[in-house]
């Protein structure tokens, strides 16, 4: 057998070198050399070269073995659209601490079977470290084999001597091709290991779940090419000394990618929250000013969330905005609209927003409660703890129309809440079918009166 070498090639045209350069000598560009295993010459014969992959047509592909492995655990299931694809690659990324490799271990013990063991591999703990993780879950009895090891080719053998229902990687950053030089978690380290698993793992229909590391702006760390390889990306969000972690998709090729797992950090383990509505808003101060219900999307069930703003006297020559959960950039807009459309002060006020619970919220659709949250702290007035908004707000301070209204408005109904701000467009004023006066509003300052008028 040859000996592998290795080369440096740039990311950006392409041009290879023997050892490593800090600036592409044909390009011209700087940290852009990755270390690249050299591939060998491909065996050629008459007619060129034979692989063994054959095409085969759309219809005659057998989708046999292609039923979903279930992890029982109903919100990791949800975001992964229904459970586990056979061949498939789920990556998890989130902060240390967060609970990436309690989730993980939670699933292995629930795919784990006695005819079917799941493998669990680390680089970063020891076995010992897992058991007592395990014990602590209470699932040390569970048909799950450890390996700690980091070199990848003894994870694949020890894979293909097992032949487990489910492969864990814990994590990406850890596991090392030998015939690389470069430390592992390295651009070319990352890169090369994720593409041998999948060569490994698609053809075998085995599902692979692998942790990776993120960064301090909280990207997965390593090469942007590793998110496009794997079948899936799922974070694992959440303040560490919070109970409330949330599990969101940015990608997923065999489901949506708009769908959120909650679950809490307990003394067993993550738990599945179920009703998270329910959960959200039981902490909820009833007649504080600067807080409104709002119901946001989440794929494809409502979610209802407070919204919490608090205005201050700024001490500084400039004001401060600050938000947890919310765009800045759209708490900024908001902002520019009140005092542009209604006239409210706000120049002079430190302003700051929160969504209670954790959750992050990117749709539009809160626009309103965020506003009336910020009117409601500045007059110190009260918003009705029985009503919900919901709208998107233009930069004309017009109200705009939001979607599964119907939805949004039943979940809010069915706990506890009688009355509705909505955007007048697609809306009918008065008794809904759901049991909730709607009250539909066309602009921020109907909104407002309609808020907070004393009649």
């Amino acid at each position: 057998m040859s000996k592998k070498t290795t080369v440096y090639v740039c990311q950006q045209c392409g041009a290879t070198s023997p050892g490593y350069l800090g600036k592409c000598p044909a390009c011209s560009s700087w940290q852009s050399m990755v270390e690249t295993i050299e591939p060998r010459a491909a065996k050629t014969v008459p007619g060129g070269f034979r692989s063994t992959a054959q095409p085969v047509r759309l219809n005659d592909v057998s989708l046999a073995k292609s039923e979903r492995l279930l992890t029982r655990i109903g919100e990791f299931d949800r975001v992964l659209g229904g459970g586990l694809v056979p061949g498939s690659l789920a990556l998890i990324g989130g902060d240390p601490g967060i609970g990436k490799s309690t989730i993980v271990l939670q699933a292995a013990a629930e795919v784990a079977t006695e005819a079917s063991p799941v493998l669990y591999t680390t680089g970063e703990e020891s076995i010992q470290q897992i058991r007592l993780r395990a014990d602590r879950l209470g699932l040390a009895s569970k048909n799950i084999v450890l390996l700690a090891e980091s070199d990848l080719g003894s994870v694949l053998e020890a894979a293909e001597r097992l032949e487990p229902s489910l492969l864990i990687v814990d994590s990406i950053q850890t596991a090392v091709a030998p015939e690389l030089e470069s430390t592992a978690g390295s651009v070319g380290q990352v890169r090369e290991c994720a593409a041998r698993i999948i060569q490994w793992a698609k053809p075998r229909q085995l599902p692979v779940i692998i942790v990776g590391h993120v960064t301090k702006e909280g990207a997965i760390a390593g090469p942007r090419v590793l998110e496009h390889m794997v079948d899936t990306v799922l974070y694992l969000e959440g303040e560490r000394f919070q109970q409330f972690r949330i599990l969101r998709a940015v990608k997923n090729r065999f489901g949506s990618t708009d769908e959120v797992g909650v679950f809490e950090m307990t003394g067993a383990g993550l738990s599945e929250v179920e009703n998270p509505s329910q959960t959200f808003l039981q902490q909820r101060v009833l007649n504080a000013p600067g807080s409104v219900v709002t119901v946001t999307i989440e794929g494809s069930r409502p979610i209802l969330v407070e919204m919490q703003a608090l205005t201050s006297p700024t001490v500084y020559g400039l004001p401060k905005r600050s938000a947890n959960g919310l765009d800045t950039g759209r708490l900024q807009l908001l902002v520019a609209v009140l005092q542009k459309r209604l006239g409210v002060t706000l120049g002079t006020q430190d302003i700051f927003a929160n969504v209670v619970g954790g959750l992050r919220i990117n749709e539009p659709g809160s626009d309103l409660a965020a506003a009336l949250a910020i009117v409601s702290s500045f007059r110190d007035t009260n918003f009705d703890p029985a009503t919900v908004a919901l709208g998107e707000i233009g930069l004309s301070g017009e109200i705009r129309s939001v979607g599964q209204l119907d939805r949004r408005l039943a979940e809010a109904s069915r706990l506890g809440f009688s009355r509705a701000l909505v955007p007048k467009h697609g809306a009918i004023a008065g008794q809904s079918t759901n049991g909730m006066k709607v009250v539909p509003v066309s602009t921020l300052a109907e909104a407002v009166r309609a808020a907070f008028s004393k009649g």
